[in-house]
């Protein structure tokens, strides 16, 4: 249990000296201590048993991180593309636990396709010609992402929604919105959130294990109900 525990301190303690970093103007320990945010929480995934995509998906995001903070276009273009791997790893993790279905999912949809439209219309005469087409294609990826994500717990549709408003703060910049004071450390706060809601609310669905691992063998009565589990973990949190 010692390692399971090491890992979410060590995550916490990297965070707080990222973002202190930032907020002091301390750049060469912010460039330190970003690459190793997203290894420590898929860390915390592996030591809870949890699902080994989810720890993938966290290491595209740690590819997205190191290549963002270049700041070289192309380099650009390459992590927000590592990035987007993330948003499909997390895509195929919720698509695994079904669609809710009904009037409520149809009314995230749709204010999920308003947002992602009026944003995306706000920010294409800021953003530069060569940027327009990948940041559309990867802000539909992201928001269908977040919408996927309020199929697992609240924690996760938090992260989704966190998500998007991290990546629209950095598509702010790009386009010549008028940034708050310290932009970084906003970005960098809400990413950090969104990461962490996303994935302890995949290992609360999942309850710490993959699936699968140190399991018995389902018996003829579970044999024929796939989504038993998932059920059950969703009935658990229930007053």
């Amino acid at each position: 249990m010692r390692g399971g525990r090491a890992a979410p301190a060590a995550f916490a303690a990297a965070s707080a000296a990222h973002l202190a970093a930032l907020l002091a103007g301390v750049p060469a320990l912010a460039h330190l201590t970003k690459p190793v945010l997203m290894p420590l929480l898929a860390m915390c995934v592996l030591t809870r048993g949890g699902p080994r995509l989810l720890a993938v998906a966290l290491l595209f995001g740690c590819g997205g991180d190191i290549l963002l903070q270049t700041g070289q276009d192309a380099l650009f273009l390459l992590g927000m593309g590592s990035f987007a791997a993330g948003h499909v790893c997390y895509l195929l993790l919720f698509a695994r636990r079904g669609s809710p279905g009904g009037a409520r999912t149809h009314r995230l949809a749709g204010a999920y396709a308003a947002a992602w439209l009026g944003a995306l219309a706000l920010l294409w005469p800021g953003l530069e010609a060569g940027l327009r087409a990948p940041v559309a294609l990867y802000s539909l990826l992201l928001t269908a992402m977040a919408l996927g994500a309020t199929r697992a717990r609240w924690r996760s549709g938090a992260g989704g929604a966190l998500f998007l408003l991290s990546d629209t703060l950095i598509a702010g910049g790009l386009a010549g919105w008028p940034q708050a004071p310290a932009p970084q450390f906003w970005i960098m706060l809400t990413y950090l959130a969104a990461q962490s809601l996303l994935t302890y609310g995949v290992l609360a669905c999942d309850g710490g294990k993959e699936e699968g691992a140190g399991q018995r063998p389902p018996g003829p009565s579970s044999a024929h109900r796939p989504g038993q589990s998932w059920t059950a973990a969703r009935a658990s949190t229930m007053p």
